[in-house]
């Protein structure tokens, strides 16, 4: 599964025009995040922030898992 995210995890805005926002996807194809930015400088911030600080997805496949949030 890949997820979409539009909200900035830097300035936390909406990133609205998509064709020409910096982006950055972490994953392995089939499953990842694609991360869309208001800037290059806010994606630069990101990249620095290291491995420790970025979005992890986790997953549970069981067939009594329910998504809260």
């Amino acid at each position: 599964m890949n997820i979409r995210c539009t909200m900035d995890p830097i300035s936390w805005h909406e990133v609205s025009n998509l064709d020409t926002a910096p982006c950055l996807y972490e994953g392995d194809g089939e499953n990842g995040i694609e991360i869309y930015f208001e800037n290059e400088e806010d994606r630069q911030i990101y990249l620095a922030l290291g491995q420790d600080h970025r979005i992890v997805l986790q997953s549970n496949d069981s067939d009594d898992y329910v998504a809260e949030g």
